[in-house]
């Protein structure tokens, strides 16, 4: 039977670092290890939690979902409560190629430049629309929400050594600065109650969206070996992207770098490494 919870699980935040006697306790959940750290030890802490947030963008590594889908187990057998999953109605891919521009000055600019005015193209370092139409919009305007309407605190799972991250609200929490655990400490943490997260960090440095272009050029070659279906997807993207929006920055996946151009650099690697 799924535990529920109760005024000795309110009562506990005292002992856990003198954290505030809200009536409402929502946690956000990322499905990194940060996060992760942050939901198994509220848990095992006996800390309030009425409700859990994940943004799935739907390009997350398939060993995530299945991260994310045994955490969900895991809190109801021990309160009762699902993630609560939230998504953009239309999705990456819809974002990236089929979005309609909506300011006069965008469109105007696509027309001047040959482009249509449709898609947001491949994310870059400026313009991040993934991160902000798929997770921060999402979840702030969850938050907002819920603090409006509940009062609610929202407990954050950045690390101690990530501690500038942290703003300055009195409806955020920190616990794992506030408890002095380290990124590498969290990931232990994951290990050691069984979320290996399906091997993805014994892999990649991050285990963020598998077609980001901000990732590094090694996490790529990592992703042509160990996700070779995910690589052809992520060519197929950028063939698309390239036809529709021209060698400019919304087309180009990396500067100087198409996915044709590094499956031909980490296979001529390859070659050589073998010889």
């Amino acid at each position: 039977m799924a535990k529920q919870n109760t005024n000795t699980d309110r009562r506990s935040l005292q002992d856990c670092g003198g954290f505030s006697s809200a009536e409402y306790h929502s946690v956000g959940l990322s499905g990194g290890k940060d996060s992760s750290a942050l939901l198994l030890l509220m848990l095992e802490k006996g800390m309030p939690i009425d409700n859990v947030i994940f943004a799935d963008t739907g390009m997350d590594f398939p060993e995530m979902a299945a991260h994310i889908a045994k955490l969900d187990a895991l809190l109801y057998r021990e309160r009762g409560i699902h993630i609560t999953t939230l998504r953009h109605s239309h999705g990456f891919e819809w974002m990236m190629f089929d979005a309609p521009m909506k300011q006069p000055r965008a469109i105007a600019r696509r027309a001047a430049q040959g482009q249509p005015a449709t898609g947001y193209g491949w994310p870059g370092i400026k313009v991040r629309w993934c991160t902000g139409q798929l997770k921060t919009h999402l979840i702030a305007k969850e938050v907002n929400r819920l603090k409006k309407e509940k009062n609610a605190l929202h407990y954050i799972g950045i690390a101690a050594d990530e501690s500038q991250r942290c703003k300055d609200d009195p409806n955020h929490r920190y616990p794992l600065v506030e408890w002095g655990i380290t990124e590498a400490q969290a990931l232990q943490i994951c290990y050691d109650r069984g979320f290996d997260f399906g091997g993805l960090y014994k892999i990649y440095h991050r285990a963020s969206c598998w077609c980001c272009p901000l990732q590094r050029i090694g996490e790529l070659r990592k992703l042509r070996q160990h996700h070779p279906e995910l690589w052809a997807r992520l060519w197929d993207m950028d063939n698309r992207a390239r036809a529709q929006f021209g060698a400019g920055p919304l087309g180009q996946f990396k500067e100087r770098w198409s996915i044709e151009k590094l499956d031909a650099r980490f296979a001529r690697e390859e070659m050589e490494d073998g010889a």
